[in-house]
């Protein structure tokens, strides 16, 4: 059998089922000794200052802060307002999007004429990893020939900037930023402490600084006192090569309870001791307060990212398959968890207690087994459920609907052909697409056929059923009109195998064009296509996904007809958020029904006009489908991007009629959730559908007291129904310390992951709130975290100094780029579809995607010899960065942009487009010419390599300085102020400072 072509998931390696699980199938061992010893607070840090002279805050207040590390540098910052932080001002940039201009839609490209592109399909699309799996490029130092910063010293000859700046960068538990001291040394402290778990001990010694001195137009005058080689780096960017530098290179371990593992930018390897591995499992915080008046106080979220069924990366085994028979997996009496190394067993074996509620079970005969010394089992090893975080049990017939077991999942494939849809070319590039992709529909092994059945639809104003049975010499169409009263009129012949109907469906998908060529239907239905695809996978008794491909505004006689609601007069107002919400109640009815029945949706939508987005996702996103938005779709221009993400969408590994529960140790619980799902209950998270790349995000809230000697203990299980329609179990536990005391709290969390809570709760708040009301609440919250530690963690010090926990540092600039995202503050031009589309795509995004989608990666491409294996370390999103004779690569996780300098050298400009001059590159390109020069080759690896992370591909936009589509890019530079009244960073973090300091006055 050929390979896939386009495989964005890897076809998932035969499950491992369990016979014998030797200790070196995990490659690890036994776990280590689950103990922990708080690290002492380090509270002594090397800081320095820039102070304000002659009262006024200059105007280039931002000029010369660009210039800073940032965080890991002091300032004393100004404590009034910034002016910026909110509004617009005189001295505002120009809108970043005018609604004259080119306009990005998330998942559309600016409508732009497309001249002189051929029209071809691509090629077979790389094997996809998941977003952790490392690049074939990794970050290096600044190779020779690197750009230097604005104001930067030369490094000297023969080190690398990052080696000098690890030399001499020291780690304090705290960053503060404040007055500079008499001689420009910094602030004495407490005398240093060891370094904290994960961290290197702080570096008590000498360091070189150097004076900068800038005169703004007001006349005041600035004196900053800066680390030597600190302005090579912004706070975000040095803590990331910070990670990497220290993190990358051992394997993270497990079993260690309540290690906080690397950041998400950090390439690394999971070895399993008996904890979940982060890419399954993020918390916000490793360390939980003892009791819920601590966590109050703090108010630190206490939440955990799940991504049940991600992708590992190809060094990484997948969880083990155990089958225990006809008797099922092991459980506790009371609560119901499952097996897992936190149980403990009594009585010589023949009992267990559980780790979660403390009930004692009786150990069924077949599975005892006697203890050793130290009261373990000496099987201990050779059972994934008793040394792994994570695992998979065989489920028995009992875990199925009413005790049948699942028939093989469908995929039906409806498909709108009214005027816009044929008119564009949508309808036949996916008919000619289908034709290949049937091959490749999802299997446990990619040695046997799929076992997924596959069916038709066509639609406008009344749907079509195709008979596509194998002894038909050609497919036969019934149509439906009465879409008031939708029923499907064939059962036989609907739903097929694809090796046995191929002939009579390749038939079908090359007439589906040609029949509706000439429609002029413009009306179409769309809640009737989602009862038909339902009643269908009733009438086959199946669980299935529906592919729906749609253009516009339901506006048809049916049921779920919508109107045009699009009022920008309601923006900023009270009554903004009803815009977010649907438009009917029938779609959410039709919800219920398709996951009671495990009917997934996945919607690709083609408008061209509002399409009540916030109406047409609500199936999708209930049932855990992904929506796909491609504005003003151009085959021409699109396509390649709308084939990689449908090839994607067919192929990846998933779960259907899905049910996740989340049990706790006694002490918490969970008690909200975020995602795309449904739950008819406070406990049960139902999934119609349950994909390699959805995330459920769960909040948890203490219910009594906890026990810093037991920790906390969380366990995931979600029952599913695998591809070839086996019912199966996966597990994922997670052990967290608990903390008596606030600094140990503050130690141990992470910014990335409480930053993904924080927007999820943010944008769902957005239903029911005020926008200004949800963004202000953002800010109080945060700024309530970063008071309580300056209050009660760190060591005294000046009210005009900002002091931040080592591990929060990037909290501010993170927040600032949340309350900047165009759903909480959009552009003018922004619709109120891509606001509802960003919306419910965040709100199922795991940590790593929302990572660059709010802070965008910013790389300077430079030739250079190490070129070939390096890639460039990012510098700070911002257009004081950008050099005109210079090329950079933006990634958002949606879109690359590469930017091209107007002095950009002839010879860059050859090797890169094959053209000698500035002017002669074409604005309209979408991929890069493959030219036979090892720049070319690197940087169309580095395209593909950061297409290859990310769930949906990103489109390439090549963006010409003081062209018109740069308005677009600069959007992006979520660092500078915007011409929307968006806050710059330095602004924002004194607004940050004079919020906390009216909190602790």
């Amino acid at each position: 059998m050929r390979g896939p072509p386009t495989s964005g998931t890897p076809s998932a390696p035969a499950p491992q089922v369990y016979g014998h699980y030797k200790q070196s199938d995990a490659q690890n061992g036994p776990p280590v000794s689950q103990t922990y010893t708080p690290a002492a607070v380090n509270l002594s840090g090397t800081q320095a200052t820039y102070s304000q002279q002659f009262g006024a805050p200059p105007t280039s207040v931002q000029q010369v802060t660009n210039q800073m590390a940032g965080m890991q540098v002091g300032a004393a910052l100004p404590t009034t307002a910034a002016p910026g932080y909110g509004k617009k001002t005189k001295n505002s940039l120009p809108p970043s999007r005018p609604p004259t201009g080119p306009q990005l839609s998330y998942g559309a490209p600016p409508p732009q004429a497309q001249s002189g592109f051929p029209n071809q399909y691509p090629g077979p699309v790389p094997h996809q990893p998941p977003v952790s799996q490392p690049s074939p490029f990794h970050a290096a130092p600044p190779p020779a020939g690197f750009p230097p910063q604005p104001g930067a010293p030369p490094s000297p000859a023969g080190m690398p900037v990052t080696q000098l700046h690890h030399q001499s960068m020291s780690q304090a538990n705290h960053v503060s930023l404040g007055p500079a001291q008499p001689g420009g040394m910094p602030p004495t402290g407490p005398p240093p402490q060891p370094g904290m778990q994960g961290y290197p001990p702080q570096q008590n010694g000498s360091f070189n600084s150097r004076d900068h001195t800038h005169h703004s137009n007001s006349g005041a005058f600035l004196k900053i006192t800066l680390h030597k080689y600190s302005l090579f780096f912004s706070p975000k960017i040095q803590v990331i090569e910070d990670d990497k530098a220290n993190k990358s290179g051992e394997p993270f371990t497990t079993g260690v309870r309540g290690q906080a593992p690397p950041l998400v930018t950090t390439n690394f390897q999971v070895r399993d001791q008996g904890n979940a591995s982060p890419h399954f499992v993020r918390c916000t915080a490793y360390n939980m307060p003892c009791t819920s008046d601590m966590a109050k106080q703090s108010q630190v979220p206490l939440a955990a990212v799940i991504k049940p069924l991600a992708t590992l990366p190809a060094d990484e085994a997948p969880p083990y398959l155990v089958d225990h028979g006809e008797s099922g997996p092991i459980r506790c009496n009371r609560c119901k968890a499952y097996m897992c190394p936190y149980m403990q067993f009594i009585e010589g074996g023949r009992r267990f207690q559980c780790a979660f509620c403390s009930c004692v079970t009786e150990v069924p005969p077949h599975y005892f087994q006697h203890l050793d010394h130290t009261g373990k089992r000496v099987d201990c090893y050779e059972r994934p459920e008793l040394s792994l975080g994570s695992y998979e049990f065989l489920a028995t017939v009992d875990y199925c609907k009413n005790n049948k077991v699942p028939q093989p999942p469908a995929f039906i494939f409806l498909i709108d052909v009214s005027y816009n849809a044929v008119k564009s070319g949508m309808v036949g590039i996916v008919c000619q697409e289908l034709k290949t992709l049937l091959d490749y529909l999802p299997r446990e092994n990619p040695e046997v056929e799929s076992n997924v059945r596959v069916g038709f639809v066509t639609y406008n104003k009344v749907l079509h059923f195709y008979n596509v049975k194998s002894t038909l010499a050609q497919p036969q169409m019934m149509v439906v009109s009465d879409v008031a009263d939708m029923f499907v009129p064939l059962l036989d012949g609907f739903l097929v195998s694809v090796s046995e109907s191929r002939v009579v469906i390749e038939s079908l998908l090359d007439k589906i064009p040609e029949m509706f060529a000439d429609t002029r239907e413009t009306e179409t239905v769309f809640a009737p296509v989602i009862q038909a695809g339902l009643d269908a996978l009733k009438a086959a008794d199946c669980a299935g996904k529906l592919f729906i491909f749609h253009t516009s505004l339901p506006i048809a006689e049916a049921p779920g007809k919508l109107k045009n609601r699009e009022d920008k007069k309601l923006v900023g107002t009270d009554k903004e958020k009803s815009l977010f919400q649907p438009q009917v109640s029938f779609y959410g009815n039709l919800a219920k029904e398709c996951v009671a029945q495990g009917c997934c949706v996945d919607l690709f939508l083609f408008p061209n006009q509002y399409v009540d987005v916030a109406t047409l996702a609500v199936v999708p996103v209930s049932t855990g489908g992904s929506v796909y938005k491609y504005r003003y779709f151009q085959a021409q221009t699109d396509q390649e991007r709308f084939l990689n993400d449908l090839r994607r969408d067919v192929q990846k590994q998933m779960g259907f009629d899905a049910v996740m529960r989340v049990r706790t140790s006694t002490g918490i619980r969970a008690t909200d959730f975020f995602g795309s799902f449904y739950m008819s209950n406070t406990t049960d998270v139902e999934l119609a559908g349950l994909d390699c790349d959805k995330t459920v995000t769960v909040e948890f809230r203490h219910d009594d007291k906890l026990s810093e000697e037991t920790g906390a203990l969380i366990q995931c299980a979600v029952l599913y129904t695998s591809c070839n329609g086996q019912r199966r179990l996966r597990i994922h536990n997670m052990a967290v310390n608990c903390c008596a005391q606030l600094a140990d709290l503050y130690r141990n969390c992470e910014t990335d992951t409480i930053i993904n809570f924080f927007t999820k709760y943010a944008y769902r708040s957005m239903l029911s709130s005020p926008t200004k009301t949800v963004r202000d609440s953002l800010v109080n919250q945060c700024a309530q975290i970063l008071a309580c530690y300056r209050k009660n963690c760190a060591s005294p010090s000046s009210a005009g100094q900002l002091i931040l926990p080592e591990c929060m540092k990037l909290l501010p600039v993170y927040l600032n780029c949340v309350l900047k995202s165009d759903v909480l503050h959009p552009a003018a031009d922004t619709s109120l579809d891509d606001r509802a589309y960003l919306r419910q795509l965040v709100s199922a995004m795991d940590v790593a995607e929302s990572h660059v989608f709010f802070y965008p990666r910013l790389l300077p491409l430079v030739k250079s010899p190490q070129y070939d294996s390096y890639l460039p370390v990012a510098v700070r999103d911002s257009e004081e960065r950008l050099s005109k004779g210079g090329l950079y690569l933006l990634e958002t996780g949606l879109h690359l942009f590469l930017w091209v300098g107007a002095n950009a050298q002839q010879e860059l400009l050859q090797n890169v487009f094959g053209v000698p001059a500035f002017g002669q590159i074409d604005p309209n390109m979408t991929s890069l010419p493959v030219l036979d020069n090892p720049y070319s080759k690197k940087l169309r690896g580095i395209v593909e390599s950061f297409r290859t992370q990310r769930p949906r591909y990103m489109k390439l936009l090549v963006v010409k300085q003081e062209d018109k589509l740069e308005l677009i890019f600069k959007h992006f530079l979520v660092e500078d102020k915007n011409g929307c009244g968006g806050a710059s960073y330095v602004d924002f973090l004194c607004h940050m400072h004079k919020e906390i300091r009216q909190l602790l006055s």
